[in-house]
């Protein structure tokens, strides 16, 4: 592997870290804490601390990306770069896109949509139980006979997918790169 100037030690240290702190924030707020939180607190509690934390797990992420994609780029120049560094710069900058589109277009398009679900189910008395498995014909019953609702729901159920989608490229992405430096460990 070719690289532009021997990282320092303090860099390479740096790169790991930031890498693994992205790499654990991603398992833990995608397959941990919701499943934990969904089966504790009541629906519309569930929203309120996704909405509070999101936006902060996407820019940490958004930031930590960007770091990993410098700090990587400085010392592999585009022009020494071998099929597998090329790869590996690849997975950074989709992984620093998908945060990019989570952060500004879909995890805020998806809160929006859900505030207004959430306006609409307290008016039928909806979304204060814990779980979001309890009163399924009720929400199956609101989301036919409520137009706006529905058109909620659809709204809703797409935003979350896409951000759904961009969070899991971005994490597979970020699985790559920290098994390919954790192969790699004399550079970066």
């Amino acid at each position: 592997m070719v690289t532009e100037g021997d990282p320092r030690d303090l860099v390479k240290v740096l790169h790991l870290l930031v890498l693994s702190f992205s790499w654990g924030m991603q398992l833990w707020v995608s397959f941990i804490a919701g499943f934990a939180l969904v089966r504790q607190v009541t629906r519309h509690t569930f929203g309120l601390v996704q909405s509070k934390l999101f936006p902060v797990y996407f820019y940490c992420l958004l930031a930590s990306n960007f770091v990993s994609l410098a700090v990587y780029a400085v010392h592999h120049p585009r022009e020494l770069l071998d099929s597998h560094e090329s790869v590996q710069m690849a997975l950074y900058f989709v992984a620093l896109i998908m945060a990019g589109l989570n952060a500004q277009w879909f995890g805020p398009a998806a809160t929006e949509v859900m505030f207004q679900m959430r306006e609409v189910e307290k008016e039928h008395d909806l979304g204060n139980q814990i779980g979001l498995g309890s009163q399924k014909e009720a929400y199956a019953k609101l989301k036919e006979q409520d137009p706006k609702y529905k058109a909620y729901k659809s709204t809703f159920g797409r935003y979350h997918g896409l951000s759904n989608l961009c969070n899991l490229i971005g994490f597979i992405c970020t699985t790559t790169n920290l098994i390919y430096t954790a192969l790699n460990l004399s550079t970066i």
